[in-house]
Formats: C-alpha cells, structure tokens, sequence
C-alpha cells in the first residue's frame, strides 16, 4: 500500500501529559502503576486489591464552556490529549487545507462514558430513571468520545467509533487508510481514550485477570494485568512527499480467532494473519522490523501465545518489548499508545524494555529485552490483540519513499 504520513501524534497515560513524558519514562525504565487508589471506598471500606495506570489531574480538569455539555471523565481526559504536543493546531491546519468535511475522526474505545453512566444509575429518581443533570444522551451513548471530540476540533467528515476490546485504537489506522484511498477524506484523526471505571475493575477482576502488584510481561511468575487508563491521537494523511525524517504507516493486518469469548488461539493463527498482511501491505520482511512494541498483557495465555509467535517469526537481534509495565493495559487506548511509543522509537532510536519482569518465561524468546537499548530503528511493528481473538498488526516507518 501507498504510505500514509504520520503528520502530529500525541498520548497521554500514567507517566505524564504528552511525549516529552512519555519518552523519559521509557528511557529511564519509570513505571506509572500505582496502587489502586481510584474511585470512592466501597461499602466494604477496602478497595480492589491491584495496581493501575491512572492519570494525573482528569478530576481537576475542566472543559471549556462551550463543550461543557458534553462533561464526563472521559471527555475530559480526551481534551487534556488534544491540548498536548500541539495536536489540536497540527488539526487546525489539516482542517484549513482540506475542510471540515474532508477530515474524518476515527476513536477507539472500550467503555467510552460509561463510568458517567455507572455514577447516574446510583442516583435513580424514585421512578427509576436518570436525574434531570443526567438525561445527556450523548454523554451516556458509546459513540460519545467521536461526537465529543469533532466538535472539540471543528471537523465535519465521517466519524467512527470502533470498539473491538484491546485492538480497538489499533484498528483506526486500518479505517483511516482505508478511507483515504476511496476518496471519501483527505486526513483523519484517530486515536482512542479509555478511562478506569468499575465496570472495567471490577469486570476483569471477575475473570481472573487482574494481579494484585503490577504487572510483569512475558515473566515466568506473571499473574495477570494492571488496567490503566490513557488518551491517545495521530493524524494521519496522504503522503504528498516523502522526507528522511518523516513518519509513515506502512501496512496494517487485522484478522479474527474466532476461538473463544477471551482467550487467544493456542497457536496464534489470527495473530499471525493480522501479522502477515501488515508485512505483505508494508512490502517488508520480519527480518527488516527493528522494534517490536508487543502486545504483552502479562495475562498467562496471552504472553504465551505472542511470545512464541514472535520466538518462531523474528530473528534473535529483533528488539521487542511490552510498555504494559509503563501504563498500565489501557484497553481500548492501548493500540494508540502503543502505535505512539513505536512512533517515538522511529522518531528517536529509544527501544523500550520491559519493566517490572525480572525472569523471563523460557517459552519466550531472545526478542523480548527487560532494558532500553539506542539503535537505528527504520521499521517498528505494533501488536495489538483484543478479546475474542480480535487482531491488529501495524507497521511504521521512518524516511520510507512513495
């Protein structure tokens, strides 16, 4: 496929507001879990026992007055995203040369507002509906944060919410190309924002998935995730020219198991599929991706499968690591930061380690490092795999030609 410009991209997660952040935590291995101190204290007076990704000053923030309809923590940690790294003026100029009607907004989500939605169901009026401050549908739909976010830029194309569990803000790359090569848009902005909210907490926490200290990808005593929470976004255009230093998407794979409600394939067919359309799209080899930012829950299946998919596929001085460590799993964000730290990588030559693992699963192989390492990094692979074997596989480069 044709290259598409990386033009501005922007995240925000546990290690800080925007890039600058971000790349110190990974340069200097700093982890941003935390012991979980979100939400109000239960009935019990004890909270979930784990540790999570949560950002600093969402609570504090405030929306402008003319978006103060659309009020939610959600929305909220969404702006804080856009007002980083110069991302909503990198839009404005997109908007400017192609029109409002010609840039598209593609989020990926999990929950969207649903953590507004949990807090209106413990004030129901005596007859059982939402108080009066409350009746906001569109805070409360799951296509909240695209509709939030056009208007917070003042776009008017096509807007779409993709929400395929951890694959979701992966995906939008998948669209946004696809889009652009019918035509039907010049530029889009995609991305994606989850925040922590019960639902989330407490619903991995039902399926055994949640550990109690943070998370330790791709260790041989891994006992399961540490959820977070981040806003994430990248525009992205048609290459009109190519530069030395540019960034670029090259291919994406998108592929489904089809084997269970929440547990990878055995042998990690649709994740290799999603892998070996990225690769055929970006017209590469495994042997020319430099970095491989993997997927890497620290779940027990998922490490195991995705650890042998990258022990079989890639050579041993391939450079791979999980940022889960950094973050916290931030669901349907995860696919975005993810994209955002392999983009990082390309822009700086930083490959980020592993924190918090110690000893590596010996059915993992010499891919995977626990430290940082510099190098020249042309080529970084993306992984990011949902619920029900939903797969997604991006490609970046740097100085590509077209």
């Amino acid at each position: 496929m044709p290259p598409l410009q990386i033009s501005a991209y922007t995240a925000t997660s546990a290690v800080g507001v925007g890039k600058a952040l971000l790349l110190d935590a990974l340069e200097n291995s700093r982890s941003g879990l935390r012991a979980n101190d979100f939400g109000d204290l239960p009935a019990s007076g004890e909270r979930l026992p784990t540790w999570i990704g949560r950002v600093e000053g969402v609570e504090e923030s405030r929306l402008p007055e003319s978006l103060a309809a659309w009020d939610c923590r959600n929305n909220r940690l969404a702006w804080m995203g856009l007002q980083a790294d110069g991302f909503a003026d990198a839009v404005a100029a997109a908007r400017d040369k192609y029109g409002p009607s010609r840039v598209a907004v593609i989020l990926g989500t999990s929950t969207s507002s649903i953590g507004e939605t949990e807090e209106s169901y413990t004030h129901l009026t005596a007859d059982g509906r939402f108080p009066p401050d409350q009746e906001r549908p569109r805070v409360h739909t799951p296509h909240s944060l695209g509709m939030f976010v056009q208007a917070a830029l003042g776009l008017e194309g096509p807007s779409e919410t993709i929400s395929t569990a951890c694959s979701s803000s992966g995906k939008v790359f998948a669209s946004a190309e696809r889009l652009i090569r019918l035509g039907l848009i010049d530029a889009a902005v995609v991305g994606g924002v989850d925040t922590l909210c019960g639902s989330v907490l407490y619903g991995f926490n039902s399926l055994e998935l949640v550990s109690p200290q943070p998370c330790k990808p791709f260790d041989a005593t891994r006992d399961g995730i540490s959820l977070g929470e981040a806003a994430g976004f990248a525009l992205v255009e048609r290459a009109e020219a190519t530069t030395a230093d540019g960034l670029y998407l090259l291919g994406y794979g998108e592929a489904s198991d089809a084997h269970h409600m929440s547990t990878p394939h055995p042998q990690g067919l649709g994740a290799e599929r999603a892998l070996d359309d990225a690769l055929a799209r970006a017209g590469v080899t495994t042997d020319a991706v430099d970095y491989i930012n993997m997927h890497g829950t620290a779940s027990t299946k998922n490490d195991e499968v995705e650890g042998a998919l990258v022990t079989r596929r890639f050579p041993e001085s391939t450079h791979a690591s999980s940022t889960k460590g950094f973050t916290g799993h931030t669901l349907g964000a995860a696919g975005i930061v993810e994209a955002a730290i392999s983009l990082l990588s390309l822009e700086t030559g930083l490959m980020p380690g592993t924190v918090n693992t110690t000893q590596l699963d010996t059915d993992c192989g010499p891919q995977i490092k626990l430290k940082p390492a510099r190098g020249e990094v042309k080529v970084a692979l993306s992984n990011s795999f949902g619920f029900g074997g939903n797969n997604c596989a991006l490609i970046f480069g740097k100085g590509v030609q077209a």
